[in-house]
């Protein structure tokens, strides 16, 4: 019987980390490892009083750096229901059957079919010209609903204000920030901010937002400490400055990345 892995306590033990991606069900993506056994680890949320035990057999690769925070990854998306976590179970649809399906005779012996289907029609009073007439208009049907419905939901996009594309930004400026940015980064890159913004109450993870309304968009820094926040983002603003949609983000070297954390960030 071999012995399992140990768990990698040594690199979770009191440092935050961030699952990806994110688990469903809980708002705040920050979590400290409490206890570590040979078969599932117990971790805590550090703004919500959530405490869950998670299998080791979902536990993935853990980001080499933790600037500006350490990415534990999870092979499978999780979701956290009654106390616990449950595997995302994504429903399956199964296409019916056939509805003019052969019978085996029918394949066995194309010529004995085809009089056994006359006889029937004879029997029965349908002629096979009529049968053709009903698959044909059913068809037809067929096509002309899809084309209406087709033409509604472009009508829908077309006329509708609220679904129509809407601004993202006056430029693209911000792709050329990276992680190791610090906020003297950013203004040598981007000039000054108009706005500097701290989020309050965030926990351990420090959350600094540098507003460029000329520009349409946010940058976004995190960190544990004020000083040592990087760059994780960018947040469009939208045409009229009120909005708050990811932009741009960062990805580490063994593929985690902040797309999940900025999906949950709230405005500030």
């Amino acid at each position: 019987m071999s012995t399992p892995p140990a768990p990698p306590q040594a690199e979770l033990f009191d440092r935050p980390f961030s699952f990806y991606p994110p688990i469903h069900g809980v708002e705040h993506n920050e979590w400290r490892l409490k206890e570590a056994t040979w078969s599932e680890m117990v971790v805590r949320n550090t703004a919500l009083d959530i405490e869950v035990a998670i299998p080791r057999r979902y536990f993935g690769e853990v980001s080499e750096t933790d600037k500006p925070v350490m990415i534990v990854g999870l092979k499978q998306e999780l979701e956290y229901r009654m106390g616990t976590v449950w595997p995302v179970r994504k429903p399956v649809l199964e296409m019916p059957a056939p509805v003019l399906a052969p019978s085996p005779a029918a394949a066995a012996s194309p010529g004995e079919s085809s009089r056994e289907l006359r006889g029937i029609a004879a029997v029965l009073g349908i002629s096979q010209d009529r049968t053709d007439t009903r698959i044909t208009r059913l068809i037809l049907a067929t096509f002309f609903s899809l084309a209406a419905l087709l033409l509604v939901v472009w009508a829908v996009v077309r006329l509708t204000p609220e679904t129509k594309p809407s601004f993202v930004a006056k430029d693209q400026s911000y792709l050329e920030l990276t992680r190791e940015d610090d906020y003297f980064a950013v203004v040598r890159k981007l000039g000054p901010p108009a706005e500097d913004r701290w989020r309050p109450n965030s926990g351990e993870l420090q959350y600094r937002a540098l507003y460029y309304p000329d520009r349409g968009y946010a940058v976004i820094l995190m960190g544990t400490r004020q000083e040592d926040a990087r760059y994780i983002g960018t947040m469009g603003l939208g045409p009229d400055g009120k909005g708050w949609t990811p932009l741009h983000s960062i990805e580490f070297a063994r593929g985690a990345g902040t797309m999940g954390i900025l999906r949950t960030l709230p405005r500030f």
